[in-house]
């Protein structure tokens, strides 16, 4: 029998994602969480009290959680010292309910140089998150995978041998790369013991680390690339996912509480003056849950 060429392809070999998809609550979760952002967003105006640097070339602020980044934005020009230019940029992005340091640049030209560092991985990142989970037996982790959409749109962490597949919808799999750190670590506010244990994953297949635990887990991490929600992803990948992300299977309700939001914050950037090429390093402050309140804030 002759090969039929004019009929569709129904069974691409599509590469399997290693993570679960978001849970079935996730969708009213979120749904209700974007509402409540948008009407917050809307009454939103920066002050100078969320300014953590300003030059005349650009402006480092402290976003709050539950704000969109375009709000933020929107109203830097009314607070900029010089505000005649009308080439704002936002030099990098936060989720919805990540809170901590964005970037905002003054001109076209500034912004290209940001964004050329950013891809140029020139720019160190830090973030602090509060997890759900078990102790961390090790003291420092890289994980290496594959970042891209699953058939249901979702995003999920691939194998690393799957970078560069093709996607359902055309995408590919990308690099994504995270060093996450717990010689900082708080487990249940206390200081764990010193641990000297260092790793490497190169994700394969399935996790094989324990998911099973109810201590409260606070770490930092360093993200190479930047992929969407890759500091959650990866955090998920562990068996921490952050308290209040429901979309990758962090505690909603816990211990008697409701959490609005998931608890990431971009803590720091470490950058070469795009202008000058003087070292520069901008660090907002940490929010309460980060900073030993735990339970109740």
């Amino acid at each position: 029998m002759e090969a039929r060429h004019d009929l569709p392809i129904t069974n691409l070999d599509y590469p399997k994602p290693i993570t679960s998809p978001p849970p079935p609550i996730s969708k009213d979760i979120e749904l209700k969480r974007a509402i409540e952002a948008s009407s917050k967003s809307s009454l939103f105006n920066l002050t100078r009290d969320h300014v953590l640097y300003e030059d005349e070339w650009l402006m480092a602020v402290n976003k709050p959680k539950g704000v969109y980044c375009e709000s933020v934005l929107s109203s830097a020009p009314k607070i900029i010292v010089d505000s005649s230019s009308n080439e704002f940029h936002l030099a990098n992005r936060l989720d919805r309910d990540t809170s901590g340091v964005m970037l905002i640049t003054k001109s076209h030209k500034v912004a290209a140089k940001l964004v050329k560092a950013f891809t140029e991985h020139k720019v160190r990142k830090s973030y602090i998150a509060l997890s759900i989970g078990p102790s961390p037996n090790w003291s420092k982790i890289t994980i290496k995978s594959g970042h891209g959409r699953s058939k249901h749109g979702a995003w999920r962490v691939y194998a690393a041998l799957d970078v560069g597949r093709v996607l359902p919808g055309g995408s590919f799999v990308r690099d994504m790369e995270t060093t996450i750190c717990s010689e900082v670590v708080s487990v249940n506010g206390e200081n764990p013991e010193p641990s000297e244990s260092q790793s490497i994953i190169v994700v394969e297949g399935e996790p094989e680390l324990s998911c099973v635990g109810d201590d409260v887990v606070v770490v930092r991490a360093f993200p190479r690339s930047g992929r969407t929600h890759q500091i959650r992803l990866h955090c998920q990948y562990l068996g921490i996912p952050i308290r209040g992300d429901v979309k990758y299977h962090g505690m909603y309700e816990w211990r008697g509480r409701t959490f609005e939001g998931h608890e990431l914050h971009a803590e720091s950037l470490s950058l070469e003056h795009p202008v000058t090429g003087d070292p520069l390093v901008i660090q907002s402050p940490l929010p309460c849950w980060a900073a030993g309140d735990y339970v109740t804030v």
